[in-house]
């Protein structure tokens, strides 16, 4: 069976994954790592890919591809959203990668949840029922609505934590009219945006991407960070308010230092926590069950399934 790697390059973090294959569903885990480049700074204002996000997040995707090639990746697809998708200048960057050993392909909205969803319900217990896949991400949030693993429908909403976190908390530590105005932002974009109105009945909310899976080592005070953990934990929308408190209250250098809070995302764990927090609530749901499956495994899943669908179709003899 093959070794194969994804890489995930986000608004705000570039994800690496190497795992073996042991059938077109199922793989192990060589290697994971990730890392904050914040390709999507300051693209809220300027439209555009700053060259020095560009850089950080090129050296991370050649420094990934590299690794996963020297641990037998025969295949190491990189997969970019958000910004990408927004910077006018994103050709650049796409230019920037290739040159430096590695493609990467900017997905639409659609294919991105298509392969999130794919790979945050992979690591929980098979969902027989409905879910709604809520993707934060840095640049924007994807809605997805499920039967069982397939995805249904599905909404992508231009919130991410780097942009809300670059329009609304400028200040440190934020003060109550910028949560406010916040709070307010998202519950109107959720709202007129979001197909999929309560009552969302016999519908369980999963969440997935950094802020979910941040809050969930928050509660567990896990350091170091533990996936396993992770996956499967109930965050309760009353909870997640408390955090909201509690995090907001914090000065950042004091957020840095917060067992479970990776200090590259002390940052924008604020808005992060306020969207997953109004966005429950204006859907309808006391919480989420965490997955710390999302769109990198989801990528690799696909990728197997690519490589071995023609090898398992073949006639025995």
């Amino acid at each position: 069976m093959p070794t194969v790697a994804a890489i995930d390059v986000g608004t705000n973090t570039v994800r690496l994954l190497v795992a073996d294959a042991e059938g077109p569903g199922a793989y192990r885990v060589r290697h994971q790592e990730q890392a904050i480049t914040r390709l999507g700074e300051g693209l809220e204002g300027t439209g555009r890919l700053a060259p020095a996000a560009i850089e950080r997040t090129v050296a991370a995707v050649a420094r990934y591809a590299a690794a996963a090639r020297h641990l037998g990746a025969v295949a190491v697809r990189a997969v970019a959203t958000s910004a990408a998708r927004e910077g006018a200048n994103r050709e650049a960057f796409l230019a920037a990668a290739a040159a430096a050993g590695c493609a990467v392909t900017v997905v639409d909205p659609e294919e991105e949840a298509r392969l999130t969803t794919l790979g945050a319900l992979h690591l929980l217990p098979r969902r027989g029922g409905r879910c709604l896949v809520i993707d934060i991400g840095g640049g924007s949030t994807e809605f997805t609505l499920t039967a069982g693993s397939a995805p249904r429908q599905s909404v992508s909403l231009p919130l991410g934590v780097v942009k809300l976190t670059e329009r609304f908390f400028r200040e440190d530590p934020p003060p109550a009219e910028a949560l406010a105005a916040c709070a307010a932002h998202v519950r109107e974009a959720v709202a007129a945006g979001v197909p999929f109105q309560p009552p969302l009945r016999s519908v369980e909310a999963i969440g997935t991407g950094g802020t979910a899976t941040t809050l969930a080592a928050l509660e567990l005070g896990l350091d170091p960070y533990d996936p396993d953990r992770v996956t499967g934990y109930r965050l309760g929308v009353g909870r997640i308010r408390d955090l909201l408190r509690r995090l907001a209250a914090t000065p950042l250098g004091a957020r840095q230092r917060l067992p479970g809070l990776e200090p590259g995302r002390a940052d924008v764990i604020v808005a992060g926590t306020c969207l997953l927090a109004e966005a429950l609530d204006v859907l309808g749901f006391d919480g989420c069950t965490v997955t710390d499956g999302g769109l990198r495994e989801g990528i690799l899943l696909d990728t197997l399934a690519r490589r071995l669908a023609p090898t398992a179709s073949r006639p025995n003899g």
